[in-house]
Order: C-alpha cells, then sequence, then structure tokens
C-alpha cells in the first residue's frame, strides 16, 4: 500500500469511528456548520453564552451522565471521538467544555458508587449548569495551592487559582484544595459568588476560552459539596498519569491541520500524505498506552513510552502547523488566518497539564536531537 493509499485507508477510518455513536455523529455535524465557520472569531471574541446553550441542546454538556439524568453516558471510545472533532473544529470551545465534562464524569461515578449528591450537582448531570475546573494547582503543593480549612460544617477555601476557563459562562467551579495538615486534596463544588474574583491572563493563545485566573477568599463550603476526599499522594499519582499520555484533542487539532495542509499547496498536499500515518500510528499507540494503564490500575504502567508518544504528538503538531504558515506564504502570518490560529494553538498544547516530568522528557527530547546533529 502506498502512502497515499494508507492516507485514504486511515481517513476512511476515521469516518467510519466518528459514525460509530449518535451524539458523536451529531457533534461532527454541528462542529462542521457551527464551530469551524466562526472559530477564528471565537478566538478574537470569546465563547458566548449562546454556544453554551446549543452545547446543552444537543447533549454535549452531560455526554457522561447516565440515562436517568437524561445523560448520554457514552463509553470511553466516543468519548475520545467527542473531544477530537470538537478540538478540531474550534480548540477555544473545546476547552471550555473540557474543563466542564470531567466534572460531569466523576459526578457519574459518584452517584453510581452510591454517593448523595447535592442538588447543585443534580443539576450539572442534566446539563443545566457549565462548571469551571480549578484543579491543577495541587501539583504545585506547597509552593502555590488552593488551602482548605477545617470547619465545623464544611471548609472554608483559600488562595489563587491559576487557569479557570470559561470564566462569565460557568456558575460553579470544581476546585481543588489541600488540607495541609494531613495533606488531603479535598475535592468540592463552589458556586461562584462574590467571594470568588477573576483577574485578566491576556493569554497569546486560546485567547478565546475566557481563561482567567481566579481568587477565593475565605469561600465556605458546605460538607455536602465535597465531591472526595484524597490523599495527597494518591491525587498526584492519578494527575500524573493523565497529563503524561498524548490526548484527544491533539490529535483532532493534527487532523484538522492535515486537511488544510492538503487543500493549500501541491507540496503541502504530499507533505500532509507523509504524516497522517505518522499520526494515525501515534494515536493508536498513545490510546493503547493509557488504556492498558488503566487496566492494569497501575498508573505508571510502561510510563516511559507514554511520555514519548507525548512528546512525539507535541513535535508534531509544532511541525505540522508551522508547515501550514509556510504553506499560506505571507497570508499565514496575518492573524485573521487559520495557520496563524493552530501555530499559537500547538504552542498552548505544548504546555497544556504540564506536570514536572512531561516538562524534562520535553526538554530532554530538545537536548538529544541537538545533540545527534
Amino acid at each position: 500500500m502506498t502512502v497515499s493509499e494508507l492516507a485514504t485507508h486511515v481517513r476512511a477510518q476515521a469516518v467510519t469511528a466518528v459514525n460509530t455513536h449518535p451524539l458523536v455523529a451529531s457533534a461532527k455535524q454541528y462542529a462542521d456548520a457551527v464551530l469551524l465557520p466562526t472559530a477564528l472569531e471565537t478566538d478574537r471574541h470569546g465563547v458566548t453564552p449562546e454556544r453554551i446553550v446549543e452545547f446543552s441542546d444537543l447533549h454535549l454538556l452531560n455526554h457522561l451522565a447516565p440515562a436517568e439524568f437524561d445523560g448520554a453516558h457514552v463509553d470511553r471510545h466516543s468519548d475520545r471521538l467527542l473531544h477530537e472533532v470538537l478540538a478540531g473544529a474550534c480548540l477555544n470551545t473545546w476547552l471550555v467544555w473540557a474543563q466542564h465534562a470531567p466534572v460531569v464524569g466523576r459526578l457519574a461515578d459518584a452517584h453510581a458508587a452510591g454517593t448523595e449528591l447535592p442538588p447543585i450537582a443534580h443539576q450539572i448531570l442534566r446539563g443545566r449548569l457549565l462548571t469551571g475546573a480549578a484543579i491543577s494547582d495541587v501539583r504545585r503543593y506547597p509552593d502555590h495551592f488552593i488551602a482548605a480549612t477545617r470547619e465545623s460544617a464544611g471548609w472554608t477555601f483559600s488562595g489563587t487559582v491559576s487557569w479557570v476557563s470559561g470564566w462569565g459562562l460557568n456558575t460553579v467551579l470544581m476546585v481543588a484544595a489541600v488540607e495541609s495538615s494531613t495533606r488531603t486534596v479535598v475535592t468540592a463544588l463552589v458556586p461562584i459568588n462574590e467571594r470568588v474574583q477573576s483577574s485578566d491572563l491576556e493569554l497569546s493563545a486560546v485567547a478565546g476560552s475566557r481563561t482567567e485566573r481566579v481568587t477565593l477568599s475565605e469561600v465556605f463550603v458546605p460538607e455536602a459539596h465535597v465531591i472526595s476526599r484524597v490523599p495527597l499522594s494518591k491525587y498526584r499519582t492519578t494527575d500524573f498519569s493523565t497529563a503524561s499520555d498524548a490526548r484527544p484533542h491533539h490529535f483532532g487539532l493534527a487532523d484538522r491541520v492535515l486537511g488544510e495542509l492538503e487543500q493549500a499547496h501541491p507540496t503541502s498536499r504530499e507533505l500532509a500524505d507523509l504524516w497522517r500515518p505518522r499520526i494515525a500510528q501515534l494515536r493508536t499507540d498513545a490510546y493503547a498506552l493509557s488504556d492498558a494503564a488503566k487496566s492494569t490500575g497501575n498508573e505508571r504502567h510502561r510510563i516511559d513510552e507514554r511520555l514519548a508518544a507525548k512528546v512525539a504528538m507535541g513535535e508534531a503538531l509544532v511541525t505540522l502547523t508551522h508547515a501550514l504558515v509556510i504553506a499560506r506564504a505571507g497570508r499565514g502570518i496575518v492573524r485573521d488566518n487559520t495557520a496563524q490560529l493552530y501555530a499559537r494553538t500547538a504552542l498552548f498544547v505544548l504546555v497544556q497539564g504540564q506536570t514536572a516530568e512531561v516538562r524534562d522528557a520535553q526538554l530532554s527530547h530538545l537536548a538529544q536531537i541537538r545533540k545527534n546533529q
């Protein structure tokens, strides 16, 4: 099979995969018709409240919720496809949604385990509220974190969250705070009120995701709003595992850039045909490695291979987006061009969800390239 024939085969498989679940198919139609044509505008002006209503109507705000909450309860494979489809169309919109979606999954798991959830959690499971995620600062403990202090009827959360996407659209945050005396991570639903204030980050990439720095000032959290309490060591192990994998949005963005390379210039089409098998293999490997780690229950299962796949995917995205800028020539450096949008997005992907080990793997790879020259 030639490279071009293999590329065609890979594309045919992707189309078939998208059609495996009705929600994925409808999301694909919506992404192509609505998200993609407005991606540049969204990057400039931000994700709109109307878009969140559309996501709610499409059941994309509770796709991981069980049927009793009118959710789609999609499987792991379909969830990945949804992330690929949405990220490939508009990564700003995807980022807002991707902060919310895992919250629904966690609440669904807690409900299935018999945890009594507060009314606000039921609204989230029904897709009526958009949540924000304020959980990544646990990685920086003890230098920077949200502090949890025990009270008689709950907790007090204080500190500054480095990143919250969808600000102004979400009405509740899922916050991970650390109780230092016991080194316990307390994760809870925190409604946004006057004690939760934001400040601009002025991002150069994904500026339309409404990502801001958010400060919690002695916010009281009722015990009923607490979703979990786990040892810090266990929390970090799980978080490290997630951050070490190449993720679906990487592949969704890559597929979009490859598609535009095919249309940009005859030589860039040849480039796209050469790269498609490489991206397809990275995708297969990354998902297989992630699934293996999940099935074994060992968060560090084949961790070096998983890190290598993530590093390789980041490098591929930078290369492909740079190629699109080159193929578009002078137009490729104009802000109102998707080549420029994707190039900035690829840089964001390099640092998103980055742990110390991921950063070391990325930098070591770059150093090794120079040594081999």
